[in-house]
């Protein structure tokens, strides 16, 4: 037990997901925690940054993705497609909430795989909508739960956008620590996890939230005027889109895609050339801090690779398994929501829970349907509810635009409690069936 304690693992994190509740930023609470957990390895200050730094890299493509698709993002608002579509939205509710939630969940599912802009539309699509769901008492949280489900549901079951980045991730690294998997085992499996956060998120629309909630109807800025009709730069913003998804699907890179998306806007002039410089700092505006969050856990992870305490943390998690798939599989699952809610990322977390896994996967005689389904659970274990995460500092970008909205309170726990929760039943409940 006392091995537990001074594992440099479990007070790093431990550490980082206080100070993140302590609302110290989160780049210096990976930092900080990042320098703990090495001090207690044994490492010396001059390692540690270079494990670090060496580490940021390995996130590197997603954090250039989160910049392109931010830029692309930026130059949709510009052509005023975002505020048509939030307009039409705002027609199409016809005063009711439920409606609105869906189309919202249905724009955030396409945002990671047919559109893949990630979290970037929500700060272009979501301020113009508050006023709307202030007349409807539409309580917010359920709209965070609504763009979470989104945001984290397609990544998980889909193979294409993000989806597609999540699951060879999660194939290649089981292969490489001998359990050899193909990307099409995991889409094959993880559809059950997908009816577990869908049964999430009909629990907080219709239950937990559902209740009418006040808010004061605060002017965020004056709206500029413009037609609900299509023009053709709209018509073009799109063919953009769809060139993007088929670019990405085809070579299955999300940078590619967003560049050629960007040429074909900046190319056909649906927005003049010379406003390239700008879109580009309104993208890195955008997404880049979501990026840097990326890189700098993917920095942590390193340190915490490095520091040798994952072996003896499997290994002091062993004998509380006593051979049993359904113990193994939900002390698995604890850790994998204690390293992912202190990293803030599904991603990053991968090739660390790869090395403490597969091992007992092997161990125990774990199937491959199995294997898969515990692995991706415990990655996605965390990312909602995080206060790093994409998933939670998404919504709250656009929901706390008039200062309504607390990104704890009202993103952060709502969405650990209904999406973690659900993951957890139905990744144990694979494991009894499967």
């Amino acid at each position: 037990m006392l091995e537990l304690l001074i594992n440099p693992i479990i007070v790093s994190v431990i550490l980082l997901c206080i100070l993140c509740l302590c609302r110290v930023n989160v780049l210096l609470a990976l930092i900080v925690s990042a320098i703990v957990a090495g001090k207690i390895a044994g490492l010396h200050a001059g390692q540690i940054m270079d494990l670090f730094i060496n580490g940021m890299g390995q996130n590197s493509e997603t954090a250039l993705s989160y910049i392109l698709l931010g830029t692309f993002a930026a130059a949709m608002a510009h052509t005023g497609l975002a505020d048509v579509l939030a307009k039409r939205i705002a027609l199409l509710i016809k005063n009711n909430k439920f409606i609105l939630l869906l189309i919202l969940t249905l724009l955030a599912c396409a945002s990671q795989n047919l559109i893949p802009v990630h979290i970037a539309f929500i700060p272009v699509i979501i301020p113009p909508l508050l006023s709307v769901m202030n007349k409807l008492k539409l309580d917010r949280r359920a709209v965070a739960c609504a763009l979470a489900f989104g945001l984290v549901t397609p990544y998980i079951v889909l193979p294409a956008g993000f989806g597609l980045i999540f699951q060879r991730l999660l194939a290649d690294n089981m292969s490489l620590n001998g359990m050899t998997i193909n990307v099409t085992d995991v889409w094959k499996s993880v559809w059950f996890l997908g009816a577990g956060l869908l049964a999430g998120l009909l629990f907080a629309v219709f239950i937990s939230y559902r209740k009418p909630r006040e808010y004061e109807n605060i002017e965020i800025k004056k709206e500029r005027r413009r037609s609900l009709r299509f023009t053709g730069s709209h018509y073009i913003t799109l063919l953009a889109a769809i060139a993007t998804l088929a670019v990405q699907l085809w070579t299955k890179s999300l940078p590619l895609g967003a560049l050629i998306g960007l040429t074909i806007i900046f190319g056909t002039r649906a927005i003049n050339p010379e406003k390239m410089d700008i879109l580009i700092n309104e993208g890195i505006g955008l997404m880049g801090y979501v990026a840097f969050v990326m890189l700098v856990a993917a920095g942590f992870a390193g340190v915490l690779k490095a520091t040798g305490g994952i072996d003896v943390l499997v290994n002091s998690l062993i004998p509380f398994m006593l051979g049993s798939k359904l113990v193994a599989a939900f002390l698995m699952l604890i850790v994998g929501l204690f390293i992912t809610i202190g990293i803030g990322t599904s991603f990053g977390t991968i090739p660390i829970l790869a090395v403490l896994f597969v091992p007992i996967f092997l161990h125990l005689g774990f199937n491959p349907m199995e294997a898969i389904i515990v692995f991706a659970a415990a990655a996605a274990l965390g990312d909602a509810g995080s206060p790093a995460s994409g998933t939670t500092l998404g919504p709250t970008a656009g929901l706390d635009a008039d200062g309504q909205h607390n990104h704890i309170q009202d993103t952060c726990i709502p969405t650990f409690l209904h999406y973690n929760i659900p993951l957890i039943l139905f990744a144990l409940l694979a494991v009894i069936i499967f």
